[in-house]
């Protein structure tokens, strides 16, 4: 009990001296903002603009250092980790399963959420990425391999994770289970980091440990933004073509201020607000709706026939089920099972007012409702009866019905 006590008291702690969550009082009366909080955001966007504004060809450069860093304090972490003593105690709970967990829609929405977080599909990323490269290049082999060594840095990382946590049961004489009940930032910042600092050369493993964290943010701020940029890049080329410099400013300007409500004394109440509808849910349902599009009305055998033409061979049948059915329904599965039953939202001793899930819907919705509503435009401006319209709109167009420049390549 003394030792529960203890760990919750490290949590308040941290609160009160970094987030000062003790100033607000919850969703409803979020306070100021933070200065200390608002300075490292500003350096961080500081850095992600002079990375990302002249185009691929700098942030190239850059992830070069972000996405190398990370596996390098990775293997540090996991061969000092291994060494402390009581590190196979956390190993054992990592690797034994437990299947009761399997029933619960939570762990298939976190699980889902992290694979698309990671890869990237539904955020517009892969596509933007995509038009860099050559008509003919391999990407079929390109997605092979990133998808094995995407799962395969995962489960490293959760021997990194579990080798520390199996040190501060040990340290604490409690079950693992115990020490690593707390999820997502909690573990992260509070617990991992507490562990860090009770290690030997304690203050070396925090410099690097932190040092990852920026870096893995950097790496995916560039990808998420750059996402952006070349979809409106390519959309309006007059406009925006010879100003890129000048619209990433504008959009990290955007950003900046958007994130001004996370960095309120009660910003810790928001980020677990985004975390459990604004990210996961949402990004299913739009690689949902991306699926149905490209699979049933754009259609398999269309489809099929341009990786054809850019690989030179046509996908088996087991990718084609996948794409048609098993994909669809699973995340229908997984969007109804979250709608029906959402996440009870508490973070330490604030429990969520019932009127935070209606917001918490609003948000996730935001970022997919101008897919509705474009079909709702679609159908009014289509001349002809709704049956006509309703074949109009999900019939691809062909090349000569589509707008002059509405296609640009920016393959190098």
């Amino acid at each position: 009990m003394d030792q529960q006590l203890y760990i919750s008291g490290r949590g308040v702690l941290h609160s009160r001296l970094v987030l000062q969550i003790h100033k607000s009082k919850g969703l409803q009366e979020l306070g100021g903002v933070s200065w200390q909080l608002c300075l490292c955001l500003l350096l961080i966007f500081t850095i992600v603009y002079f990375s990302i504004w002249k185009g691929v060809k700098t942030s190239g450069k850059v992830v070069w250092v972000t996405a190398t860093f990370p596996y390098i304090v990775l293997t540090l972490l996991l061969i000092r980790g291994a060494t402390l003593p009581g590190a196979w105690r956390g190993v054992i709970f990592y690797l034994q399963p437990n299947w009761e967990k399997l029933l619960t829609t939570e762990v298939w929405v976190d699980a889902a959420a992290q694979i698309f977080f990671s890869l990237g599909p539904g955020f517009g990323v892969l596509l933007a990425f995509a038009s860099y490269n050559k008509f003919h290049n391999d990407c079929y082999q390109d997605a092979m391999v990133t998808s094995t060594v995407n799962c395969m840095t995962s489960f490293m990382s959760g021997f990194v994770i579990f080798t520390v946590l199996g040190y501060m049961a040990e340290m604490r004489n409690l079950e693992v289970s115990e020490v690593a009940k707390d999820t997502g930032p909690s573990l992260l910042f509070i617990t991992y980091a507490e562990a860090i600092a009770n290690m030997p050369a304690s203050t070396f493993f925090a410099i690097i440990f932190f040092l990852m964290l920026i870096t893995l943010g950097l790496d995916s701020t560039f990808a998420g933004l750059e996402g952006v940029i070349t979809a409106v890049l390519d959309e309006f080329p007059h406009v925006w073509g010879k100003r890129r410099e000048l619209f990433v400013f504008l959009l990290i300007s955007v950003c900046f201020l958007g994130a001004l409500s996370t960095l309120t004394f009660g910003g810790a109440y928001m980020v677990k607000l985004f975390e459990e509808y604004a990210t996961g849910p949402a990004v299913l349902t739009v690689v949902f709706l991306e699926a149905i599009a490209v699979s049933w009305f754009y259609g398999m055998n269309r489809f099929c026939r341009d990786i054809k033409e850019m690989l030179g061979f046509t996908p088996g049948w087991f990718w084609r089920i996948c794409w048609v059915a098993i994909c669809p329904l699973f995340l229908l599965f997984i969007i109804c099972s979250f709608l029906s039953s959402p996440p009870e939202l508490r973070l330490f001793n604030y429990k969520y007012p019932n009127w935070s899930v209606v917001l918490g819907y609003c948000i996730g919705t935001s970022s997919f409702i101008c897919v509705p509503i474009y079909m709702v435009y679609r159908l009014s401006s289509t001349p002809g009866s709704l049956k006509e319209r309703f074949i109009k709109s999900i019939t691809p167009e062909t090349g000569t019905e589509i707008p002059l420049g509405a296609i640009h390549m920016n393959a190098v």
